[in-house]
């Protein structure tokens, strides 16, 4: 609970801006009804086994890694593409501006990638002088805002049409337009000019297809085909776990990942991109390199249990469904990845000494468990990560005073006779505090520490006047009937509390 506290000051804004609060339940409440109504029995009856395919595939290429990315690398040259392997995002960079430079390149055109978010791909090419574009609606909009995105899969859905046409209005200087079609042409207009002047396209990837060494990408926009076969130049930016064994495989994928993602059946555009432009094509890349990226992904691979994490697909499903993300929203989780997902990758990729409190940031209710097309256990993983980071708070002598607690609770739900005088005293010291059985204050004494940051965001439900055992009590008095004696129990040995032998 003291994790959670800390965060507390930073919540507030978000939690009181009732716009916000709207805007976020309004989409995220859209995108879950439409998953609904294309993953039920009569839209997809063979749904929980395409998750359990699924589960399977990522299962056996994160096993196997090695092997695959390997295989992948030798078809993506037999294609007469070339792979990059990058540590971490500054080699990512490097590669970027050594080829803008020997390309003589100013502008990127960009397609929606969590993988370059994750790196500030375009924090860093500016600061060298080059102009990276995103061409994703969304992404353009939060780039002209300087916003990180809010939502895997939307990346704007935080904003109003309203604040698009502030943001418009300022950035652009243009006549203020709060139509969305007009916007979205006053967008377009421009970034078509910008795939004309860019020589180099970067996109991410949804999956590489070890088999075939093509990277496929999943749009609804258009923008990707324009990033990725426009520009002279195409470079893919992949996290190493986005590898799958087969392109049968995708089947399986696709059915799964529009649906958990958009409600779709299918996206609007799903791309095949294996390679530059072949001898007698009209369009594509004249050069093509796929970046693989580690970036701390071959350390979660190290637990065998936890790699599970890697599992995502970037559907965005544990987000629409997450009360906590529903309430707190995109921009206050430390990093580019929110929600549950987020939850359990940032601790991994960052350290457990980062931010402890974002896995206690859930309610374990399960259901970004249950909506997980991959099948990744959100929840048993949240506990986890809890575990380790007690565990490491333990080791270094840290946070006693939560180990005391503990232990006192422990005794105090363990004596019968502790319990029925504790209960007492706290029904008497909270009695007539709140109206309608509900306070949202507690005496001063007991408004300290855990407590006080709990009752930042609720109201405490007041004891009822009478117990359970009162009650109880109570009725059987009404009733007539005396409490039967206790029936003697076997112990451990075979024998009754008296000593004899059971009959």
């Amino acid at each position: 609970m003291k994790e959670i506290t800390a965060i507390q000051p930073q919540l507030h804004p978000a939690l009181a801006n009732t716009r916000l609060q709207l805007a976020i339940y309004t989409a995220t409440g859209r995108l879950v009804d439409k998953r609904k109504s294309t993953v039920d029995a009569d839209s997809l009856p063979d749904y929980q086994e395409l998750r359990t395919q699924a589960n399977d595939i990522k299962r056996h290429a994160i096993d196997h890694l090695d092997h695959y990315l390997e295989l992948f690398e030798r078809n993506v040259e037999a294609n007469g593409g070339k792979v990059i392997w990058c540590r971490d995002g500054k080699e990512v960079v490097d590669f970027l501006l050594t080829l803008a430079k020997q390309r003589k390149s100013k502008i990127l055109v960009k397609s929606k990638s969590m993988t370059t978010e994750e790196i500030h791909l375009n924090d860093h090419l500016e600061e060298h002088g080059l102009e990276p574009v995103e061409t994703d609606l969304g992404e353009y909009i939060l780039q002209l805002a300087h916003e990180k995105p809010y939502h895997i899969v939307a990346p704007a859905l935080h904003m109003t049409r309203y604040e698009v046409a502030d943001l418009f209005e300022e950035k652009l200087q243009l006549k203020r337009e709060e139509v969305p079609e007009k916007q979205t042409q006053i967008a377009r207009g421009i970034l078509r000019e910008k795939f004309l002047e860019a020589d180099i396209g970067v996109s991410g990837a949804n999956f590489l297809v070890a088999d075939s060494g093509a990277v496929v990408l999943v749009e609804n926009e258009g923008n990707a085909r324009l990033s990725t076969t426009a520009p002279k130049v195409h470079v893919a930016v992949a996290g190493i776990e986005k590898v799958i064994p087969r392109a049968q495989d995708l089947a399986t994928f696709l059915k799964l990942l529009g649906r958990s993602g958009t409600g779709q059946q299918l996206t609007v555009y799903t791309s095949f991109l294996s390679g530059p432009r072949r001898k007698g094509e009209i369009d594509g890349p004249e050069e093509f390199y796929v970046v693989l990226l580690d970036n701390g992904r071959t350390k979660v691979l190290q637990d065998a249990d936890k790699r599970q994490a890697l599992f995502c697909i970037r559907c965005g499903a544990c987000l629409n469904i997450c009360p906590v993300y529903r309430r707190i929203g995109g921009h206050n989780y430390p990093w580019v990845y929110s929600g549950p997902i987020g939850a359990i990758l940032t601790p991994q990729f960052k350290g457990l000494d980062k931010d402890p409190w974002l896995p206690h940031a859930s309610s374990l209710c399960g259901a970004c468990g249950e909506v997980c097309p991959v099948k990744i256990e959100i929840p048993r993983l949240l506990l986890e990560l809890r575990a380790d980071i007690e565990q490491a708070k333990a080791a270094k002598g840290e946070d006693k005073s939560e180990k005391l607690g503990f232990q006192a609770w422990a005794k105090l739900m363990s004596s019968p006779q502790l319990y029925r005088a504790a209960s007492a005293a706290g029904s008497w010291v909270l009695q007539d505090m709140g109206d309608g059985g509900w306070s949202s204050k507690l005496p001063f004494f007991m408004n300290l520490g855990p407590a006080k940051g709990w009752l930042s965001a609720r109201d405490m439900p007041l004891p009822p006047g009478e117990s359970f055992r009162q009650l109880w009590r109570n009725r059987r008095k009404q009733d007539g009937t005396q409490a039967q004696p206790a029936q003697t129990q076997p112990s451990r040995a075979g024998k009754t509390s008296q000593g004899r032998q059971p009959e």
